[in-house]
């Protein structure tokens, strides 16, 4: 439903990272359906000047930056406006408690557990865009979503095609979910090519326009295996009811498989702006730019299965998965480091699953009983990491 056709008050919404990929897109969005939404806070981790623009066009009430050093930098920004300016860790939290309808929660990594939990308190709804809350606190992210009654929007392209196609009335006639992949910019790579990938080249992904951490997962298929763990917390099913497939022209988004032998698939161009729009509309649907699906310009869509001694890191998630608690949790902060790491050019492409791998044999998994421990393996992990790093 686009603007023109709403007859009732603007939706409030907030957008935590709003300058990343996801942030950008879904501001885009709001931009052209002008009056439907009223932009109540925009937040960042140091990037001020496009914020400050931001906050400005969008007339946001609030503006936060989570590096407190930027804090003079915006407070000069927005000088003259009405925008209250804020900064830091804690203010990111009460960004999320802001009374809202609707929060784009797309701060990339751990970073972005404890401000999406906040929102999720607040029990409005939520577009969840940063995998790594449910992979490493999924049991406890569901039971406040449960608690607070909260309606979680999944923004992933994968999950958000499950989203639209799952029947959760009748959940035990699906046999199972497929996560389509695109393979990344290595898929036909051999491993002595891949030893030899730079930052530069792992981050241009073929088909969609992503950050350089999500693109790095994207070339390793970590991004798949956070996805699994991901899917088992979203939808109602077993581990082994989710599999993947690799589909380079990422054309099919996600497919849930019935019973009956149907197979229900959401299609659609590699355009971002289209699960985020199904989010930001929902349960509407809104007009977008995005490109029109054009399957005689397609001509084909290939599938093959993902090649794990390749991309060994779909098993390791699938492995973390299994030992549950807090492995997941070890798995994605491991993972954090290792890619900061590669992208910093300290360590090769394929040392991102080697470190990975040996982060999680040095920890044994216990089950997670509140978010104060996930900080606290979170933070193990993280340094556990960095000593694999060291020794390499």
């Amino acid at each position: 439903m686009t603007s023109s056709h709403r007859s009732y008050a603007p939706k409030k919404v907030t957008i935590l990272g709003s300058t990343g990929s996801v942030g950008c897109n879904t501001l885009d969005l709001i931009g052209r359906n002008a009056g439907a939404y009223d932009v109540v806070a925009l937040t960042a981790h140091r990037n001020v000047s496009l914020l400050a623009e931001q906050a400005r066009k969008f007339n946001a009430n609030y503006a936060v930056i989570a590096d407190e050093n930027c804090y003079q930098d915006l407070k000069e920004a927005l000088a003259g406006t009405p925008t209250t300016v804020m900064a830091g860790q804690q203010a990111l939290d009460e960004a999320a408690r802001i009374s809202a309808d609707w929060v784009m929660a797309s701060i990339v990594g751990a970073a972005g557990l404890r401000p999406t939990l906040s929102a999720i308190r607040q029990g409005g709804t939520v577009a969840l865009a940063n995998k790594e809350c449910l992979v490493c606190a999924g049991d406890l992210m569901m039971k406040e979503v449960r608690d607070h009654k909260a309606t979680l929007l999944p923004v992933d392209s994968e999950h958000n095609a499950i989203f639209q196609v799952f029947d959760f009335d009748k959940p035990e006639t699906v046999e199972k979910i497929t996560l389509t992949a695109s393979g990344g910019p290595f898929i036909e790579a051999s491993l002595d090519e891949m030893k030899m990938v730079t930052p530069a080249q792992a981050v241009a992904h073929p088909n969609w326009d992503m950050g350089a951490k999500i693109s790095v997962d994207s070339a390793t298929m970590m991004n798949k295996g956070l996805e699994v763990i991901e899917a088992y917390h979203l939808f109602p099913l077993k581990a082994d009811q989710i599999d993947i497939i690799v589909h380079p022209q990422s054309v099919i988004h996600s497919m849930v498989t019935y019973q009956d032998g149907s197979v229900l698939a959401q299609l659609g161009a590699p355009d971002m702006r289209i699960p985020i729009s199904y989010c930001l509309g929902w349960p509407d649907r809104l007009k977008t730019p995005a490109k029109k699906l054009d399957l005689a310009a397609c001509a084909r869509l290939d599938f093959m299965k993902p090649d794990e001694k390749r991309f060994p890191a779909i098993a390791l998630a699938r492995e973390a998965l299994h030992m549950g608690g807090t492995a997941p949790t070890i798995l994605n902060a491991a993972n954090e480091v290792a890619v900061f790491a590669f992208l910093d050019g300290r360590i090769g492409f394929l040392d991102i699953a080697s470190i990975v791998a040996e982060t999680l044999t040095r920890f044994d998994s216990a089950a997670l009983s509140c978010l104060e421990m996930v900080d606290a393996i979170d933070g193990e992990a993280r340094r556990a990491a960095q000593d694999v790093i060291g020794k390499l």
